[in-house]
């Protein structure tokens, strides 16, 4: 696999004029995780993201993405999908060619913010989103592990009020009460990432409760998600693998009270901009999250603070170290984003 898959320079019309000399590169760049990152599926030691640079010879736009296997992605396939895509030169063209989905995510950024270094001013000025007051209050992930080593790491985050607890089936219930005893001050949501079963929903719900999780996400398998009509919800569900796009919202209705928008599935900041508005029409509650990966990805997704009810935006803060210039964090808050990343 190449590390760096770009087209020949291409030619493109925008508005009417010829541009001449756009290169569109797409890099792998690997990002150290602060000891291991441990979730239902497996655990991970590094971040491997995708960075795609769109220039016209002037200006240069960046978005980043993260392939995931869940989704039947590589980094193989992602590089792939972008060298292919062609001579794109807007976004419709871009949402016309590529799929939902990382590559896409990259790609979306990547013009969002070379149109922002254009004209001078912001993604959000542009897309007529409001820029968010910072500081903004995201949650920090707690990997999943034993009871009492997530028990420890929630005693450690005491500085951080808005914990997600990483599930992963058997234990479960131990892992909520420990976390909980642990920091009796601390907000908690949790992440099952599919691993419950249908036999033990209700019984794990009600552990939900007794702890006072804000909601779980994701607690089914999506083939087994029907069952969630039936049950009654003490805590709102939240979900993730079984939404992608906007175009998923009414498979899943009476299903789920929530739902987590992430760029990576989205396809960019364009449809995911889609998906919380959309969510917000039906009356479901919204998370904004992220895969495992640097400020470059948090800036764009960053700007639907607004729609949030929770932000889990902690991508940098799981790193060993982040890219230059970053986002900083101030405990769990976002305290700044500086100018020169993207946007």
């Amino acid at each position: 696999m190449p590390a760096d898959a770009s087209s020949d320079t291409i030619r493109t019309r925008e508005n009417g004029t010829v541009t001449t000399d756009r290169r569109i590169t797409a890099v792998v760049e690997t990002f150290p995780v602060a000891g291991t990152f441990t979730i239902a599926r497996g655990a991970r030691t590094q971040a491997t993201v995708v960075v795609v640079t769109v220039t016209d010879g002037t200006h240069v736009g960046r978005g980043e993405c993260v392939p995931y296997p869940r989704y039947g992605e590589t980094i193989d396939s992602v590089c792939a999908q972008i060298a292919a895509a062609g001579d794109i030169a807007d976004r419709a063209t871009l949402h016309a060619r590529l799929p939902p989905g990382a590559a896409r995510n990259a790609f979306d950024c990547a013009l969002w913010d070379l149109d922002a270094r254009r004209s001078g001013r912001t993604v959000a000025d542009l897309a007529g989103l409001a820029t968010p007051a910072l500081p903004q209050l995201t949650c920090y992930t707690l990997s999943l592990g034993r009871p009492d080593a997530m028990a420890d790491a929630a005693r450690a985050a005491a500085d951080r009020p808005l914990l997600k607890l990483k599930l992963g089936g058997d234990g479960d219930a131990e892992r909520m009460r420990a976390v909980r005893a642990a920091r009796p001050d601390a907000r908690l949501v949790a992440d099952a990432n599919e691993a419950w079963r249908v036999a033990h929903l209700e019984d794990l719900l009600a552990v939900a409760a007794e702890t006072g999780m804000e909601m779980i996400e994701q607690p089914l398998p999506t083939a087994e998600e029907a069952a969630l009509a039936g049950i009654a919800r003490p805590v709102p569900i939240c979900a993730d693998e079984s939404v992608h796009t906007a175009r998923d919202l009414p498979r899943l209705a009476g299903l789920y009270d929530a739902i987590n928008v992430k760029l990576d599935k989205a396809g960019g900041l364009t449809e995911a901009v889609e998906l919380a508005r959309a969510a917000r029409a039906r009356n479901l509650e919204v998370m904004v999250g992220c895969m495992l990966s640097t400020s470059l990805a948090m800036a764009p997704a960053l700007l639907l603070a607004p729609f949030a009810d929770w932000l889990d935006l902690d991508g940098p803060l799981l790193l060993a170290r982040d890219r230059e210039p970053a986002i900083r964090y101030d405990g769990g808050h976002i305290v700044d984003v500086p100018a020169g990343l993207w946007g």
